[in-house]
């Protein structure tokens, strides 16, 4: 069965500051169009294998059935809501984070 994969405001933004910081900070934007092409195509595998990524270790996100997909240097949070066969992509990081820190703005 296939899912379908929703951003948060958030996740959007999120991918949005990763590409200005690659483009105009480091000054690269055919790498920072590279790296959106490959965070999004890795989101996009979620919707028919939405399980073989580990629960996110830390609670209260462990039990609320947070998930972390690893895409280079970056970090893809998701959950997955069976009823309504969507995979929700809440939050895209940079792995060298304070991801706890992060994640404590959010509510699931």
């Amino acid at each position: 069965m296939s899912y379908k994969i929703v951003y948060t405001e958030e996740s959007e933004r999120d991918l949005l500051n990763v590409y200005s910081y690659i483009a105009m900070d480091l000054q690269v934007p055919e790498t920072a169009k590279n790296q959106i092409d490959r965070i999004v195509n890795s989101i996009h595998t979620l919707n028919e294998l939405l399980l073989r990524y580990k629960l996110y270790q830390d609670e209260p996100w462990h039990s609320r059935g947070l998930r972390v997909l690893p895409v280079d240097n970056y970090l893809v949070f998701y959950t997955v809501i069976e009823e309504e066969n969507t995979v929700a992509v809440i939050r895209i990081m940079y792995a060298g984070r304070n991801i706890d820190l992060q994640l404590s703005n959010i509510k699931l």
